[in-house]
């Protein structure tokens, strides 16, 4: 052992103690069982490398725990998204003092967690997932067999995709709503993200193999976020969010007939109803203007 522990293959502080019993993870997704980056039960080398992918964070194990703390982290990073897999085998605590340059889903695939962003209380479920911005503050209380499937996308790819969908630079920082609801109907392509990034990533001689895919589908990734749950920007409408049936019909009209310019008046002649509803329905139920839903279309 001082030998090996000389010539540096092994940190012999990691082994004076009896080796423990390496806990198998559980519940890791096929996309990433060959991808493991971490494996350990020593407490600082844990929070270091949980910390590259949150954010400079702490953890804090419950030290009455029945199961013993071991971490385990599966990732693989593809350019500007990132999937991984990361469990604690026992409850811990995650405090992130500030969250990075980049957005991250946090979905528990059992189990539950309490967090604690942007001076809320949030369940953490299999059915409602955390959605965190850059730059914030999280605490997040992870139970005993709560290992989360976590999707890390950089700051600067949503807003490069963002200012594609706008059309223009959107002025701020993107700031998603914290809780994204996986049982509503608009998640449905949210499921299918999830599915077609771990195909590509098991398939061999898939577009993310061949490299010549990355660009399209991490803007797939990236585009749906944005579409499907509420932010601080406006980006089309998310499918039964109004229930307006003016709005509806106009969002309908729009959808159909994106290959035609759209007036105001085809608008007032599909719906029924004159301009100014037409107008007040908007930007009630979807905080934008016909004409601004047209040009994001």
């Amino acid at each position: 052992m001082a030998r090996l522990s000389k010539l540096g293959f092994i940190d012999a502080r990691h082994t004076r103690s009896p080796v423990r019993r390496r806990l198998p993870s559980r519940g890791v997704p096929v996309a990433l069982r060959d991808r493991e980056i971490l494996c350990t039960d020593h407490l600082a080398d844990a929070a270091g490398v949980v910390s590259g992918l949150l954010g400079r964070c702490s953890l804090r194990p419950e030290p009455s725990a029945a199961a013993p703390f071991q971490t385990t982290l599966n990732a693989v990073r593809i350019r500007d998204v990132t999937m991984a897999y990361l469990d604690f085998h026992a409850p811990t605590t995650v405090d992130v003092r500030r969250t990075g340059a980049h957005y991250t889903v946090h979905m528990p695939t059992s189990g539950l967690a309490a967090a604690t962003y942007r001076g809320r209380q949030i369940e953490v479920s299999p059915y409602h997932v955390l959605v965190v911005s850059p730059g914030e503050e999280l605490r997040m209380r992870v139970e005993h067999d709560s290992p989360q499937v976590i999707l890390r996308i950089e700051e600067e790819a949503v807003d490069r995709t963002l200012t594609r969908m706008l059309g223009r630079a959107p002025g701020s920082r993107v700031v998603f709503d914290p809780v994204l609801d996986l049982t509503a109907e608009a998640a449905v392509r949210w499921h299918t993200v999830m599915q077609l990034l771990s195909t590509e990533l098991v398939t061999p001689g898939s577009l993310l193999h061949a490299g010549s895919g990355v660009g399209q589908i991490e803007d797939f990734v990236i585009s749906t976020l944005l579409l499907i749950q509420g932010s601080n920007h406006t980006i089309g409408a998310v499918p039964g969010r109004s229930a307006r049936r003016t709005v509806q019909r106009a969002v309908a009209h729009i959808e159909a007939h994106l290959a035609a310019p759209v007036t105001m008046t085809h608008l007032a002649e599909a719906t029924g109803m004159s301009v100014r509803a037409i107008q007040q329905g908007f930007q009630e139920d979807l905080g934008t203007t016909p004409m601004a839903y047209v040009r994001d279309c």
